[in-house]
């Protein structure tokens, strides 16, 4: 049997295609890196060969008849007055009664996920620690019973809710002092929410109190840059720490059950105030490779990488340093392990986003030593995940948004369609060659939107910023960069000239609109347009409420941009009376009335 024969038989694609059809050869060291790092000397290949097929019943819950919009947001970014420098629980409450009194369905969120508490600067949300459990530094700690105003600093408060950045280290050292000290008041975790937790629950606890232990001693938080003795989830340095510090196992345990109380709180609320899906959830495609979803398991791949092949956002590809659920033991176990996640996923969700939702068939995967451009698709048991995925949908009354960006394979999409997935279709992207396609032709079972987090502002957008920080960070080159800005000329020219044909704005004042900015008038008209759409959901971002330039996130950047840092420049309290706030939540409301 050749290289690339076995490879196929363990679902590892020797050829892959790009976005616009183009092929590419994988090199025969991904090939090999990637049959070592799934077990091929070990484990025997795939009994059947995955099919780009929906199966029989695999369909997912959708909501009623209505056609729903909804606010997105990244949850860090909210101001307040009573926050600790970071948006929370408590933030959205508020949010929420404004949203549902303006009509919204829903709230939108970045993922929630558990991060790694010793080391908070580590905080993008699509990197996490592990996707069972959540994030700590979002609890609103001053709802925490038996909290006391003296636990707390109020000048540091003060400044970190005055930073314009979220100052991770900071807001958690503030944060779980806070919740040190209410623990030792006598706060107990709850023993039904400890057995449904189960080994899981445990096993996280765990790892954050090496990880603090680790970083105590000049180490990382993630546990494969600890010394070989502490890696082992049972091996005598861990079982030693963990007998003598049972108390503090016990803290993060009780950290996540508040997390999962102040969670659940919001949501009642959302269904209080009639919001008909309430919260939407995000579910990132992957986990850190060095954090407690990958600690001790043997489900996960720590020496293998997700990312993306070379596009038009980045000629090198994209390393997202996530670490995949091994294709082999999905198969060999029916997707079980997925299975798991997604029904904790969906529990509190409304609607759920599956990041690169391709990802449930195939995805990029790089084994150790190889970069972007080296590596290739392996293939998922589909049939078994979009089963396990449709069940908890329907048992949770979830409605599942799929992200089919990036390079879709042929036939993904009606799979999706099948399956009562919803597309993810961004407006700035749906073009073909007479301009941007129409609203009214985009399918019914979808959710359109403007932008994502990925992508820039709609202010940013049409000033071109995004192709500008591209070039900067030799993302693109300059013959790319030149294309793209006269790209972007020709896209503003067909919106302007849209928007005029729908009778949202004059040719009159169309004329005075020029490149360096877009009016906030310009940025209602645009929502309404989209708006109009058939789709199911609509998403407005809270930065374009806000008139933000700036984007939350430059993908491929680590520490040359401030990623998931940059809050809102304006305090929620305010923004909800702003004109541009109270006009786009009108417009919307007004095209899809409740």
């Amino acid at each position: 049997m050749t290289l690339r024969d076995r490879a196929r038989a363990y679902g590892i694609q020797p050829q892959y295609d790009l976005v616009g059809g183009a092929q590419r050869d994988a090199p025969d060291n991904t090939l090999r890196g990637l049959l070592q790092a799934f077990g091929a000397d070990r484990l025997p290949p795939l009994a059947d060969e995955p099919q780009l097929v929906a199966p029989p019943g695999a369909q997912c819950h959708v909501p009623g008849q209505g056609r729903h919009w909804g606010i997105a947001l990244q949850l860090y970014q909210l101001r307040s007055a009573r926050n600790w420098g970071i948006g929370d629980f408590a933030d959205l409450q508020v949010l929420a009664g404004h949203a549902a009194q303006a009509g919204a369905a829903f709230l939108g969120l970045n993922p929630l996920h558990a991060m790694f508490l010793a080391d908070p600067s580590r905080c993008s949300p699509f990197s996490p620690s592990n996707r069972r459990f959540l994030n700590p530094l979002y609890l609103a700690v001053d709802a925490v019973p038996g909290f006391d105003p003296a636990m707390a600093d109020a000048a540091a408060l003060h400044d970190l809710r005055a930073a314009p950045l979220v100052d991770y280290p900071a807001v958690a050292a503030a944060k779980l002092a806070a919740l040190r000290a209410i623990w030792a008041k006598g706060a107990t975790v709850p023993e039904a929410f400890r057995a449904e937790g189960g080994d899981d629950l445990y096993r996280h606890a765990l790892f954050e109190v090496v990880s603090t232990e680790m970083v105590a001693q000049g180490h990382g938080a993630g546990w494969l840059s600890w010394p070989e003795a502490w890696r082992a989830v049972d091996g005598e340095a861990v079982r030693t720490l963990a007998d003598r510090r049972s108390d503090d196992i016990a803290f993060h345990m009780w950290l996540q059950y508040l997390c999962q109380t102040q969670l659940q709180a919001l949501r009642d609320r959302c269904r209080s105030l009639g919001m008909a899906i309430g919260l939407y959830l995000d579910f990132a495609v992957g986990e850190a490779a060095d954090g407690s979803g990958s600690w001790g398991s043997d489900i996960v791949l720590p020496d293998v990488r997700i990312g993306a092949p070379p596009d038009y956002f980045n000629e090198q590809g994209q390393d997202w340093g996530l670490a995949p659920l091994s294709p082999v033991a999905m198969a060999a176990t029916r997707a079980a392990p997925f299975r798991e996640l997604i029904g904790r996923a969906t529990r509190q969700a409304g609607a759920l986003r599956i990041d690169h939702a391709m990802g449930l068939w195939q995805l990029f995967l790089m084994p150790q030593g190889a970069g972007a451009a080296d590596g290739t698709y392996a293939r998922y048991p589909l049939a078994d995940m979009l089963t396990a995925l449709a069940e908890a949908s329907r048992q949770n009354a979830t409605t599942i948004i799929g992200e089919d960006l990036g390079n879709v394979p042929p036939g993904f999409r009606d799979v999706m369609e099948a399956c009562r997935i919803l597309s993810y279709r961004i407006f700035f992207f749906e073009r073909d060659a007479q301009g941007f396609i129409p609203p009214k032709n985009y399918p019914r079972e979808a959710l359109a939107c403007l932008s994502t987090h990925d992508l820039p502002t709609f202010r940013g957008w049409w000033r071109g910023d995004d192709v500008a920080l591209r070039e900067g960070f030799g993302f693109i080159g300059q013959t790319a960069a030149d294309e793209q800005r006269r790209s972007r000329a020709a896209e503003r020219a067909d919106l302007l000239g849209d928007l005029v044909a729908a009778g949202l704005i004059t040719a009159e004042a169309a004329g005075t609109i020029g490149p360096d900015d877009a009016p906030p008038a310009l940025t209602v008209a645009v929502h309404k347009h989209l708006s109009r759409a058939p789709s199911r959901l609509f998403a407005v971002r809270l930065e374009d409420m806000a008139a933000e330039l700036s984007p939350v996130n430059v993908p491929s950047t680590v520490d040359e941009y401030p990623n998931w840092r940059r809050k809102l420049t304006v305090p929620l309290d305010k923004l909800v009376d702003t004109p541009l706030y109270r006009d786009l939540a009108a417009a919307l409301a007004a095209e899809r009335p409740v």
